[in-house]
């Protein structure tokens, strides 16, 4: 797993603060504390795209480091996650030092600009459902209308895809083009 690589190969760097959580309320609030101290926070592939590591580290504004060759994250095509978050192939992050060594080479200016950026998105990562007791409408830029959006983009593909299903004579594949996930 590329969790464990990038544990051995970052635990013990200088400026570099690993720490295990675990799934309880305290476990959370030392990460939530950890990342809103942190400059970088890491989300290496094998996460899924709807990680709650990667909300809390947004709501922190702790920089998503995105360790992956090729991710699926939540709600793109409405945001653009290049300009508050550090792409990093797996190849170069399991590199001995590439990855703090890069991370160190982001100025403060970058960093604040990262940080400046996610702010302005931090509500599209909030799951609100109205007022207490869920009664009330959600907050037109919260995260329930944009899984909604996305719904909205995605069900046109997925009819063509089950009428094309349908039709399609006996014995005969027809290629998907939904790769919906």
């Amino acid at each position: 797993m590329i969790r464990e690589k990038l544990w051995d190969l970052m635990i013990g760097e200088p400026g570099v603060i690993m720490e295990e959580g675990f799934p309880n309320a305290t476990g959370r609030d030392q990460s939530i504390k950890g990342m809103r101290t942190s400059e970088f926070c890491l989300h290496p592939a094998g996460d899924t795209p709807t990680s709650c590591r990667l909300f809390d580290a947004i709501q922190s504004l702790c920089i998503p480091v995105i360790v992956s060759d090729n991710i699926e994250l939540p709600f793109e095509g409405m945001v653009d996650y290049s300009e508050f978050s550090v792409f990093v192939a797996i190849s170069d992050a399991l590199k001995p030092n590439w990855l703090v060594n890069h991370l160190k080479s982001f100025s403060k200016e970058q960093k604040a600009t990262f940080r400046q950026n996610m702010a302005r998105v931090q509500p599209i990562f909030v799951y609100d459902n109205g007022h207490p007791g869920g009664i009330g409408p959600v907050p037109l830029d919260g995260a329930v209308n944009h899984i909604w959006k996305k719904v909205h983009q995605k069900l046109p593909m997925i009819k063509e895809t089950i009428i094309r299903e349908r039709r399609k004579p006996p014995g005969v594949s027809v290629p998907r083009r939904c790769h919906c996930t």
